[in-house]
């Protein structure tokens, strides 16, 4: 083994870079590009812009092209603003395909986040605007090494905790290089001095002892935990804890999510909006409201070398057709529902627009008596993963030590998964997600009290978590999506290089009416 492969090893098993190369080459890392304010200067000679959805991409356009002096309205298919921008509260209803309509009951003060739910602090462009806007944040918990990893088929179906599994794995891959280091399994490249370096820093990394083993003592104990926490007075000497084979951490599986915190994306700092995720559409429309038309289902979009036509019918009512006209159309509809529509533009835009499939994806939220994942477990945020089809259980990172009620993420699932999920009535979900949560968390059955579901691609606005581009298909028809259509653009997560993430919509949409705004000024 080479210094070089060597090295490349250690940094694969403290990091997630593999992870994160896989994830740039799918288009879904990536530090924001946004460097500040747009500014759109220049004579705009009254131009208008009709904008078709007021998610964030279509909220940002309708803010900034309106400082910049346009005429703008918004058509909205939904009662609110926000899009996938959404947070669930008690008193909220909806309704998904198939007309299957649910009521929020949680508590004043509990909701749930069925779209976003975090904010890398790489994501420069939409912590601006919340900045800019007033939006309150906090932190938001990815990892918390008291949390659990669960696979039903390791351990007895015992959940473990993370910090067990983590400095279990790392101790045994540690020892395992330091044996190699002792060995003389190196080449060449890798010096007598290198290897004495090395092998403290192995010993140090994996809290290995004086032989370079991975063994029950205070040293490992420091990194996993105590069986006894070291304490006070004639009961305060500390029992180590027995750390659990490295074979029995390899096969169970469980350091598959391990690195979750070490993804760029998930690198700490990650925020949250306080009280959910839709502060954020709610302060776009504190700015830009009046600009925007609620309940407005857009059935066709013509344009024509005078302008753009668009028909649209009261998503809740029916009713005779209207119609709203503009010189310029940016159209920020999620692609799943926007190929479905009767839109003139031409044959390479209308394949991009057709080319992408969209993710499904699934959460459920439940409401407890009382908060027992701290009370009984002393779980402060972070997520449990486990290999039930529940995929996870995310725990608030709010309102600590709060007495009363409180909210889990029950379930995060996509791909097929989330279809089985919504193949089922929501009660049968809420039975479901109990049944699984309770082989992590057994208070689940005696301290539910109600919960409430969303399958995105149950979501009429929707149809779909966001676009899934492949390099294929991002080659074929990405440019072709993004550009210029006679009058007509469009934005949106799907026209970005950061899918599923709100980032992405913003810089979307900054980039498409930036392009529009020279063509206006032009003349």
């Amino acid at each position: 083994m080479s210094r070089r492969n060597l090295l490349n090893l250690i940094g694969a098993a403290a990091g997630g870079a593999a992870m994160y190369q896989a994830m740039t080459t799918l288009g879904h890392a990536g530090e924001s590009t946004y460097t500040g304010p747009i500014k759109l200067d220049g004579n705009v000679r009254g131009a208008s812009v009709l904008i078709l959805g007021a998610g964030l991409a279509g909220l940002v356009a309708a803010y900034e092209l309106r400082k910049a002096g346009y005429k703008v309205q918004v058509l909205e298919y939904h009662d609110r603003v926000g899009g996938r921008n959404w947070t669930l509260r008690g008193g909220d209803k909806f309704t998904e395909l198939g007309g299957i309509e649910q009521k929020c009951e949680f508590e004043r003060g509990n909701y749930i986040n069925p779209g976003p739910w975090r904010i890398p602090y790489n994501h420069h462009a939409i912590l601006d605007y919340c900045k800019r806007l007033g939006v309150q944040m906090e932190s938001f918990t990815q990892v918390n090494y008291n949390a659990y990893m669960h696979n039903k088929d390791a351990f007895g179906g015992k959940p473990q905790r993370f910090r067990h599994i983590f400095s279990d794995f790392q101790g045994g891959v540690t020892e395992l290089l330091a044996k190699a280091v002792n060995q003389d399994k190196l080449d060449d490249p890798v010096t007598k001095e290198d290897k004495e370096v090395l092998l403290a820093a192995l010993r140090q990394w994996g809290a290995l002892d004086a032989n370079y083993r991975y063994v029950k003592n205070d040293l490992t104990s420091d990194r996993r935990g105590y069986d006894r926490d070291p304490g006070g007075g004639l009961s305060g000497e500390p029992i180590p804890s027995d750390p659990i084979s490295f074979k029995d951490v390899v096969t169970s599986r469980l350091w598959n999510r391990m690195q979750t915190g070490g993804v760029y994306e998930f690198q700490s700092a990650i925020f949250q909006p306080v009280g959910g995720m839709d502060q954020i559409s709610k302060a776009f429309q504190r700015e830009v409201g009046r600009l925007i038309k609620l309940n407005a289902k857009v059935t066709t979009i013509k344009q024509d070398n005078r302008g753009v036509t668009v028909t649209y019918v009261d998503a809740k009512k029916g009713g005779r057709p209207q119609t709203a006209t503009a010189d310029y159309c940016l159209c920020t509809i999620p692609l799943s529902v926007l190929s479905q529509i009767d839109i003139n533009v031409g044959s390479a835009m209308k394949a991009a627009i057709d080319a992408p499939p969209y993710a499904a994806s699934f959460k459920i939220g439940l409401e407890f008596k009382r908060r027992f994942w701290e009370e009984d477990e002393q779980i402060y945020g972070g997520i449990s993963y486990t290999n039930l089809p529940i995929a996870m259980i995310q725990y608030p990172s709010t309102n600590f030590f709060r007495t009363g009620k409180g909210v889990l993420l029950g379930g995060y699932a996509f791909g097929a998964n989330s279809y089985e999920w919504t193949a089922l009535p929501p009660a049968e979900r809420l039975k479901k997600a109990l049944e699984y949560g309770a082989q992590i968390h057994p208070q689940y059955q005696r301290e539910f009290l109600n919960g409430i579901s969303v399958g995105w691609h149950r979501e009429p606005g929707t149809l779909g978590c966001y676009a899934l581009w492949t390099d294929a298909t991002r080659k074929q028809h990405y440019n072709n999506l993004c550009a210029l259509d006679g009058r007509i653009m469009l934005a949106g997560e799907h026209a970005s290089y950061l899918p599923a993430w709100q980032e992405g919509s913003i810089l979307s949409a900054l980039d498409a009416i930036t392009r529009l705004h020279k063509r206006v000024v032009a003349g």
